[in-house]
């Protein structure tokens, strides 16, 4: 039997945890999160909060649960996600399994912290909007936790009902392509054996981007040296894996490893002119086209109403086919971290009152009444940890159109149109790179410190490349590479202006005990493809074994 705590209420996963307990599964405990999957942002209008409680937690912040520790150093954050309470809870041997909510982190962010296995299944092959609420319907899906991926992989089948799959008829988006979905066991795929040259044959593509970091920068490279050594040493020269890596301005080529001959920034140029255009007419928060180079290249043009940039003579439409051809540069940061950032949906608010609605109904089947059925019960009823969270649900309350404002960007069909673009993308390279999976390092930091600075410029130390998988809704899975005994925290300075303190990058090392704190590759395919993600996970796992308890919460002894 496993024993296993859920990152949302019983009531919200009852499809998840049914199938869990008629398989023989414990449901030991709920485990602690940050409510709404992190929160949900703010619609704008005429509330604001009094007073903001500055975070650099993560979203790992609980109202009623307080905020974990890590287990590996209980001065620093467990998560940069809002399912941290799963993952600290395996880590620490609380249990063998943890179901947890990805938005764009919650899931990815306690295994990284954590040092434990994840499965993130594609969106949405596990049911997660049928019956809970997160941040971002678009998004949102279900991961499972464990200390090895061969557990995750078992509990994935677990959740599998017999006769419907892994179909919930309330969650809409998991009417996926029955072909997305393996016809065999999950786990028979990962039970590879780390022995020499078991991944010989495979080609694994490396995401640069994942990688690259700020010129004189310390804070990253302690985790980017040791996970470049890692990929380098056990899945190429150890498994026998041929790497091939993607480029980037700000990366050093490795000229033992194969260049991808189409790598990101050239796949979205050939992809951005047909499938988003959108993106070359955003604008900045400073009001200014986001993509210099387009905008100087093309005559004057309106990119939002009243706004008219260009100072160049080729229409747009021509600048897009000759960028789609190859035959002009793109702009210098056309790449698969700018593309990321996205307009706020207005789904929250459609979302909210439906997860209510049917709970409410669910309770009236067993003979309760539940009041609690809309927005403004909620907010009477409502306590937040910051005052930020309160003013944002008091204008959710208030919005009535599940549009954005005409005349602005429109959220539903940025997430639409950029997980189309991303898939595409990651298709693209890998078709003509010949790959079998992508592997990036999930963050270059480490967990934060409770009531410390966060990363300059990075107020929950998210760095927006992290968000492609989510974005795109693409299978990940996340394996523990090892840990870091040195670590560059920033700190806090007072502002220019004396009137508040500022997170600002520090040079002084900071010594962590052994075995340090931990950082995570993440395996990436398309939809359908786990098996060999599996494989290769696995592989990496059994070579290596790089998960160490933490030293505070190893093993129970062994009873007589």
């Amino acid at each position: 039997m496993t024993r296993a705590t859920t990152s949302t209420s019983p009531r919200a996963i009852i499809v998840l945890v049914e199938q869990l307990r008629t398989k023989g599964a414990i449901i030991f405990a709920k485990a602690v999160n940050t409510e709404y999957n992190g929160r949900a942002g703010d619609p704008g209008g005429r509330h604001g909060p009094d007073k903001v409680l500055p975070s650099v937690l993560g979203y790992q912040r609980s109202t009623w649960g307080g905020n974990p520790a890590n287990p590996y150093d209980t001065t620093r954050s467990a998560s940069l996600g809002s399912s941290s309470g799963s993952g600290v809870s395996v880590s620490a041997n609380l249990v063998m399994a943890s179901l947890g909510e990805e938005t764009r982190a919650s899931c990815r962010g306690p295994a990284n912290h954590n040092a434990v296995a994840l499965i993130l299944p594609h969106k949405a092959m596990l049911g997660f909007n049928g019956g809970a609420i997160g941040a971002d319907i678009y998004c949102d899906r279900s991961g499972i936790l464990c200390r090895t991926i061969g557990d995750c992989a078992r509990v994935l089948d677990a959740l599998k009902d017999p006769v419907e799959g892994y179909y919930d008829p309330r969650d809409p988006y998991t009417t996926v392509p029955r072909s997305s979905v393996l016809s065999t066991p999950y786990a028979s795929h990962a039970r590879m054996p780390g022995a020499p040259g078991a991944l010989e044959g495979m080609r694994i593509g490396i995401v640069r981007e994942s990688m690259v970091y700020p010129p004189g920068s310390k804070a990253e490279e302690p985790i980017v040296t040791a996970a470049a050594k890692e990929i380098k040493t056990i899945l190429g020269d150890r498994l026998g894996a041929t790497l091939v890596e993607s480029s980037d301005p700000l990366w050093t080529r490795d000229p033992d490893i194969e260049a991808m001959t189409t790598d990101f920034r050239r796949a979205l140029a050939r992809l951005v002119p047909l499938i988003m255009p959108d993106l070359l007419f955003r604008l900045g928060r400073d009001g200014q086209p986001l993509f210099k180079e387009f905008a100087a290249a093309i005559v004057p043009t309106e990119f939002m109403p009243g706004k008219i940039f260009g100072t160049g003579t080729m229409q747009p439409i021509d600048y897009c086919v000759e960028l789609a051809e190859g035959r002009i540069a793109p702009p210098s940061n056309l790449d698969i971290a700018t593309i990321q950032e996205q307009e706020l949906a207005m789904a929250f608010r459609f979302h909210l009152p439906q997860y209510l609605t049917r709970r409410a109904a669910d309770w009236k089947a067993r003979g309760f009444t539940e009041t609690l059925v809309d927005f403004p019960t909620l907010n009477a009823r409502s306590k937040f940890w910051g005052d930020d969270q309160r003013a944002a649900f008091r204008n959710w309350e208030e919005v009535s159109d599940p549009r954005n404002p005409h005349g602005r960007r429109q959220g539903v069909n940025e997430r639409i149109m950029l997980r189309e673009l991303l898939r595409r993308v990651d298709m693209m390279v890998i078709l003509e790179n010949h790959l079998d999976a992508l592997v990036r390092l999930h963050t270059p930091f480490p967990p934060g410190m409770i009531g410390g600075a966060y990363q300059p410029g990075l107020p929950h130390n998210l760095r927006l490349e992290t968000f492609y998988g989510p974005n795109a809704g693409l299978t990940e899975v996340l394996i523990p590479a090892g840990y870091v005994t040195t670590v560059y925290d920033p700190v806090f300075a007072l502002s220019a202006d004396g009137t508040r303190y500022v997170p600002v990058p520090s040079d002084t090392p900071t010594t962590i005990p052994e075995p340090g704190l931990p950082f995570s590759l993440v395996f990436r395919a398309e939809p359908g493809r786990e098996d060999v993600l599996l494989r290769i996970a696995s592989a990496y796992e059994a070579a290596t074994k790089r998960r160490v308890p933490p030293p505070g919460f190893g093993p129970l002894p062994e009873r007589p």
